[in-house]
C-alpha cells in the first residue's frame, strides 16, 4: 500500500503549502490553492527504472548536424530552425478551436516514411479518423492511440518505437504514481518530466499540445515552460482564417521567425506569401486606407491599415482599434493635434488592421497617421505607396530596423514608392521604386495631401 500525503498546490505557479492559504506568496494569485493527494512511495507493482549514467567530456561528445526530423510542413520547419531536433520536447499552446490538434495531425500525416504515434486523450480513434479524412497528406505508418494513462502510453512507445510522438493534450494525461486528478499541477509537472526523460533517452521528438488559461498563458505550472525545449504559441482570431505560429522559446533556433497559416476546409494551408493575402491591389480608391511595410520577427510583409474619422455623435469621442494598441493610437492622435494642428478632439477615430492581425511593429506608426489624415481630409492615398517609419512625440519621423527587407518586399510587390524616415542613411536604391524621405509630420502631409 502506498503511503500518501495531502498538500495544497497553487494551480497558477505550482507552489506547495501544507495548509490552505488564500493568497499565494509565490505568484500573488488569490484562491488558487487546491488540495491534492500525492504519493511519497510508488504503488505496488510499479518500479522506477533508474539508469546509471556517467558524465562525458564535452570534447568527446559526437553531434550530427543532421539530427533533425522534418515535419513535412515548411512553415513549421522554418520556425523550428530546420526541423525537429531528435530528443526535443516541443510544447504547442493556443486557444480552444484555434487549430492545435489539426496542425499536430497534419504533421503526423505529412511525415511520410516515419512511424508516428498520435496519442489523443480528448478524441476517440474514430473521431481522429474522421478529422484525418478531410486533411491532406497520408502516412501509412501513423498510429492513433486513445489513452490518458501515462504508463500505458510509455508501454506502447516501447512496442511501436515511433520516430515521432504527439500527445494531445498534456492536461489529459495522468500518472498512476500520483493520486491527484488529471490536469492538476502535480500531474502536469510529473507527466511532462517523464515525457522529457523519454525524449532524451530515446532520441524521439515529442510534441505536447497544451491548453491556455483565460488570460492567454499556458495552463499548468510555469515550470512546464522551463522543462520543454521549444514553446510554440498558436495565435489567431476565430472570426478570421489566418493563424500565426510563433516560437516563444527555442533552444535550437531563433524566436524571431513566425509561421502563417490559413484555415480552410482541408485544414491549415501554409501562407508562403502573406503580402498577397493582406493587401488588395484591385480595390477602388478610398480615403483612410494605407499600406504599411512591416516586419514580424525576421519576415517582412505588407498589410493594409484602415481608418475612419467621423463626427462624434455623443459628447465623448470614441477611440477604437482592432489589431493595434489603443494607447499607441491615442498617442499618435495627440501628436497630430499638437504638432500638425489637426483638431481631432471632437472626432470619432476607428482603426483596423486588415486580416485580423495584431501588429506591434513601431514601423506601422506612419501608415496609421497617414490613414487617419486621409480619412479626416477625405483624400485617398495612392495605393502604390507603402510607408514604414516610427512617429515620436515630438512629431519626428524616426528610422526603423530591417529597412532593406521592407524596401525589397515593397519592390517585389510592385509598389512604385515607399515613404521612410529622412534620418536613414545610405539607403539602397531599387529599380522601379522611389524612396521618399520625410523628417516631420508636416512633411508627410505635404507629400501625400498637397
Amino acid at each position: 500500500m502506498a503511503k500518501s500525503k495531502s498538500v495544497y498546490v497553487c494551480q497558477n505557479c505550482g507552489a506547495e503549502s501544507p495548509k490552505w492559504i488564500g493568497h499565494c506568496p509565490a505568484c500573488g494569485e488569490w484562491n488558487s490553492y487546491r488540495e491534492e493527494i500525492v504519493s511519497s512511495t510508488p504503488p505496488s507493482g510499479i518500479s522506477r527504472d533508474i539508469t546509471r549514467r556517467k558524465p562525458e567530456l564535452l570534447s568527446g561528445i559526437e553531434v550530427n548536424e543532421n539530427d533533425r526530423i522534418t515535419s513535412g510542413i515548411s512553415e513549421t520547419d522554418r520556425i523550428l530552425g530546420g526541423g525537429m531536433v531528435k530528443g526535443s520536447l516541443i510544447l504547442m499552446g493556443g486557444e480552444p478551436g484555434i487549430g492545435k490538434s489539426t496542425l499536430a495531425l497534419q504533421i503526423a500525416l505529412a511525415t511520410q516514411g516515419r512511424t508516428v504515434l498520435y496519442v489523443s486523450g480528448e478524441e476517440s480513434e474514430g473521431q481522429v479518423k474522421l478529422r484525418a479524412g478531410r486533411l491532406e497528406g497520408r502516412n501509412e505508418r501513423c498510429f492513433i492511440f486513445n489513452e490518458t494513462d501515462l504508463d500505458s502510453v510509455l508501454t506502447q512507445t516501447e512496442a511501436i518505437k515511433p520516430e515521432l510522438l504527439i500527445i494531445d493534450s498534456i492536461q489529459t494525461l495522468s500518472s498512476s504514481l500520483l493520486e491527484s486528478s488529471a490536469g492538476s499541477v502535480t500531474q502536469v509537472r510529473e507527466c511532462a518530466a517523464r515525457m522529457l526523460r523519454y525524449a532524451k533517452e530515446s532520441g524521439v521528438p515529442v510534441i505536447l499540445i497544451g491548453h491556455i488559461t483565460k488570460d492567454g498563458t499556458l495552463a499548468g505550472p510555469k515550470v512546464l515552460e522551463h522543462i520543454v525545449d521549444v514553446v510554440l504559441q498558436f495565435e489567431g482570431d476565430g472570426n478570421y482564417v489566418f493563424r500565426i505560429l510563433r516560437p516563444v522559446k527555442n533552444r535550437f533556433g531563433s524566436t524571431a521567425e513566425i509561421g502563417i497559416f490559413e484555415m480552410g476546409p482541408k485544414g491549415l494551408r501554409e501562407v508562403t506569401d502573406p503580402s498577397e493575402l493582406f493587401i488588395r491591389r484591385d480595390r477602388d480608391k478610398a480615403s483612410g486606407v494605407t499600406i504599411a511595410a512591416t516586419v514580424d520577427g525576421v519576415r517582412p510583409f505588407l498589410i493594409e491599415t484602415q481608418s475612419l474619422v467621423s463626427s462624434a455623435v455623443y459628447g465623448t469621442p470614441q477611440r477604437s482599434s482592432t489589431g493595434f494598441d489603443t494607447r499607441r493610437l491615442n498617442m499618435l492622435l495627440a501628436v497630430l493635434e499638437k504638432r500638425a494642428g489637426f483638431r481631432l478632439g471632437t472626432r470619432d477615430v476607428f482603426l483596423n488592421i486588415a486580416g485580423g492581425l495584431k501588429v506591434s511593429d513601431p514601423a506601422i506608426d506612419l501608415a496609421v497617421v497617414a490613414a487617419v489624415l486621409s480619412s479626416n481630409l477625405d483624400i485617398p492615398v495612392d495605393h502604390h505607396i507603402a510607408l514604414a517609419a516610427e512617429v515620436s512625440l515630438s512629431g519626428e519621423i524616426r528610422p526603423v530596423a530591417r529597412l532593406e527587407q521592407r524596401i525589397t518586399e515593397a519592390a517585389r510587390m510592385g509598389f512604385s514608392e515607399i515613404v521612410i524616415s529622412g534620418f536613414h542613411r545610405d539607403t539602397r536604391e531599387v529599380p522601379g521604386l522611389k524612396i521618399s524621405k520625410v523628417y516631420k509630420i508636416e512633411g508627410l502631409v505635404r507629400l501625400l495631401f498637397s
